[in-house]
């Protein structure tokens, strides 16, 4: 069954249009949404996973959860579904607001989509973490510093707008 994803506009508003994400073509003024949740362990470390070898884009390079958003659901509800998807862990109570949100627009690959950027404090260890097959292959608990080192060795997916979702929150100092 094709997943369906919805379509908004330019202000991130519903357009009441949906289609099917596989092999999606978004023209100008349209968007898709994605989320990607910073997933922070009660010693200050985040759950990192690294990317499926087979994957035709990024293979092997490493990057936090996330997904594309389903039609009918918020940002929010998309969290809850591709942590435990993705992961294995289980997001009890409610789902914080994003704390940075950027936007794409590739008009040449009709790629154009926001994004919500979530940060999650989680009560879990390496024993909690179950990856979904052929997503990822491999995860780790890094520090920040960990993290930027492997960002340094252009391995590591959406480092800067991460960067500038903790600096949103307060959480870093820009670099």
């Amino acid at each position: 069954m094709q997943e369906m994803i919805d379509i908004y506009d330019s202000n991130k508003q519903l357009t009441g249009e949906t289609m099917a994400r596989e092999g999606a073509f978004l023209h100008e003024g349209q968007y898709m949404l994605y989320v990607l949740a910073l997933i922070e362990d009660a010693r200050g470390r985040f759950l990192i996973t690294q990317r499926s070898l087979d994957k035709h884009w990024a293979a092997g390079w490493w990057e936090v959860t996330g997904g594309g958003v389903r039609a009918g659901e918020t940002s929010a509800q998309a969290v809850r579904r591709e942590v435990p998807e993705e992961v294995g862990l289980t997001v009890a109570g409610e789902v914080p607001a994003p704390i940075y949100g950027y936007e794409n627009v590739d008009l040449k690959r009709g790629d154009n989509y926001f994004v919500d950027i979530y940060h999650l404090h989680l009560d879990f260890d390496d024993s909690d973490v179950r990856l979904l097959d052929g997503e990822a292959v491999d995860f780790r608990l890094a520090s920040w510093e960990e993290i930027a080192e492997l960002a340094d060795q252009g391995i590591f997916l959406h480092y800067e707008r991460l960067c500038q979702a903790l600096e949103a929150e307060g959480v870093l100092t820009a670099q």
